[in-house]
């Protein structure tokens, strides 16, 4: 009877494997006939063009862009300042276009509307401005900014005195990532941290947000981590669980936690010598999202319903084993 039960459980798993593939692959049909329409406007390209007596126009096309409490002068000044010029011209020579960026982004913007069909396509505009890692991207209801001097590539001499965790981040494939993220933290909810469960619980969230609406890009990618520094993680999920069960972690509310395993770090703080120097900063999110998908696996639950979960709903179902 034994040797029976094992090929009808196995054909059973085929199965519902196909069954899953298939229900993926109709979605993602679905979703690709989605019409989406916008542009990105290129308010940089406008502005290393503009001459002074252009500024009216810009500023009639572009309001938001120039606050009230910069007089005319200010942008006139801007338009020959040296390091304006630097910035505009590494800008430009970096996108002559944006296909890429634009293509990435169009499919961001149809899986939200398909999973979140109050979703409303925002004016996105590139901009040329000073370097800003922890801002690389600004998102509200009705307007992106995409700083694209924030996403010249690791090589780029701007970069020179930033830490090089940070500089492998400033890469043009980030970019629908940044977005992804920002609309993931827009669309979920976060309960008052009480314990260090609760951050992996939320950091898993955003992260299988981004399974869901960026599915092109690589799991390495939505980590923003390098293919060697995500094989590492996998390789290592066993090892990581175990400590933060054996350590205590999962319910402490100790402050500092955070900083060792979820907040961005040349390294996550494990306090071993050896695997503190292996080791990928924010390894906690990758955990925190093995624990979601886990939870989504083995329960019946929409998406957009699982976003709203409590982190003791998610972790007392999840049936959670990492990998060996």
């Amino acid at each position: 009877m034994k040797s029976l039960l094992k090929p009808i459980y196995f054909l059973l798993l085929t199965f519902l494997s196909i069954l899953s593939c298939g229900k993926e692959d109709k979605t993602e049909t679905e979703i690709a006939k989605i019409n989406i329409d916008f542009t990105i406007e290129r308010f940089d390209k406008a502005f290393a063009e503009a001459k002074p007596e252009n500024l009216p126009k810009l500023k009639e096309t572009f309001p938001f862009m120039f606050p009230k409490k910069y007089d005319d002068s200010f942008w006139v000044n801007q338009m020959v300042d040296t390091l304006q010029l630097e910035i505009q011209s590494e800008v430009l020579k970096k996108f002559k276009d944006l296909k890429t960026e634009t293509s990435e982004i169009k499919s961001l913007f149809q899986h939200l509307k398909y999973y979140f069909p109050q979703f409303k396509t925002p004016r996105l505009i590139s901009v040329a401005s000073d370097v800003d890692y922890r801002n690389k991207v600004i998102v509200t209801d009705t307007i992106v900014i995409l700083p694209l001097a924030n996403y010249l590539g690791n090589e780029h001499y701007f970069y020179q005195g930033i830490q090089e965790y940070i500089i492998e981040d400033l890469e043009p494939e980030f970019m629908a990532v940044d977005l992804a993220n920002n609309y993931a933290k827009h669309y979920t909810f976060q309960q008052r941290r009480k314990t260090f469960l609760d951050d992996l619980i939320y950091e898993g969230k955003l992260l299988y947000f981004k399974d869901k609406v960026i599915p092109f890009k690589t799991d390495a990618e939505k980590l923003n981590y390098s293919e060697d520094e995500y094989k590492w993680t996998q390789a290592n999920e066993e090892y990581i669980w175990r400590y933060f069960v054996d350590k205590e972690l999962l319910y402490s509310t100790d402050s500092k936690i955070p900083g060792r395993f979820i907040n961005p770090a040349p390294f996550s703080k494990f306090y071993l010598e050896q695997i503190d120097s292996e080791s990928p900063g924010e390894i906690g999110k990758y955990i925190g999202w093995q624990i979601v998908r886990s939870y989504m696996n083995n329960n019946t639950i929409p998406f957009k319903q699982m976003l709203n979960k409590s982190t003791e709903e998610i972790f007392d179902n999840a049936k959670y084993k990492p990998k060996k």
